[in-house]
């Protein structure tokens, strides 16, 4: 009985820390809740969904309309998880214990990969598989940036955000064998390995479904972290503390989760509508 108890408890610890992570709860004593952190978190993980579901529309329902316009939607992915990690960079700046939350969040990342490479396909659902995906790429991005918190508090804010901003557009195109989106040629033997994959160079038979290399995402979340600066100074703009919509807050507050189980209940109600019909064919 104890030990059910115990485990209920360790549970329910676990369960709180997870969701202060993405809630930016944790921050360092005096520091305002900044709302609208909350609520650009929250816009940024219900596009994620919306974006996803027309993935599994295509995916699980064989819907070519879903496929093509989870392509559209593609080209606007940049913006809302840009505002995700940069948002994510700021809070860690604000939080205690930065490293120990990466290794919590990275060890997320790894929990999915195991769920969509391994899991999954033993069940018969392939072509959903992730390898360092948004959760992975957090992850690293805290370890390394609480890692390197003290030497960075050397370098000016301003100064801090405008290289990282350039270092984010040398590197963007990483993935795709280039510098300064193909200004730059990479050497071919960065690419015949899927090893690197976490820093952007991968072989041709490498796939994710969701795919976020340290390079350029690092350099995004070091911005938010630079950012984080003013926010502790209590600099941001007075309406950027002010509650506006209660939704987005709580979507904000609970975005890992989010992350976590809305694929899943996404999976579910396509089966469903699937089931539904093949009987009413």
């Amino acid at each position: 009985m104890w030990h059910y108890e115990h485990l209920c408890v360790t549970i329910l610890q676990i369960s709180k820390f997870l969701s202060n992570f993405f809630g930016g709860c944790g921050m360092k004593n005096g520091i305002r809740r900044i709302y609208f952190l909350d609520e650009l978190r929250g816009f940024a993980i219900i596009c994620m969904v919306f974006h996803h579901m027309f993935y599994d529309i295509g995916f699980v329902l064989k819907l070519d309309w879903g496929y093509r316009i989870f392509d559209f939607l593609c080209y606007f992915q940049p913006l809302f998880w840009g505002i995700f990690i940069i948002t994510s960079g700021i809070c860690s700046h604000l939080s205690r214990n930065t490293v120990k939350r990466g290794f919590i969040v990275l060890a997320c990342g790894a929990a999915v990969s195991i769920v969509t490479a391994v899991i999954m396909p033993a069940i018969g659902i392939e072509g959903a598989e992730i390898y360092f995906g948004i959760l992975s790429c957090l992850g690293c991005c805290m370890i390394i940036g609480g890692l390197l918190q003290r030497p960075l508090k050397k370098c000016p804010a301003g100064i801090g955000m405008l290289i990282c901003v350039l270092l984010f557009i040398l590197t963007y195109s990483v993935s795709a064998h280039s510098l300064l989106f193909g200004l730059i040629k990479l050497p071919d033997s960065l690419y015949k390995s899927n090893l690197l994959c976490p820093l952007g160079f991968f072989g041709d038979d490498f796939f994710s479904a969701d795919y976020f290399p340290l390079l350029p995402w690092l350099f995004m979340f070091l911005t938010g972290a630079f950012i984080g600066r003013y926010a502790e100074a209590g600099a941001f703009p007075e309406a950027l503390y002010k509650s506006r919509c209660k939704f987005l807050q709580k979507a904000g507050k609970n975005s890992l989760w989010i992350y976590l189980l809305h694929q899943p209940a996404l999976y579910a109600i396509m089966y469903i509508i699937s089931f539904i019909m093949l009987l009413a064919l």
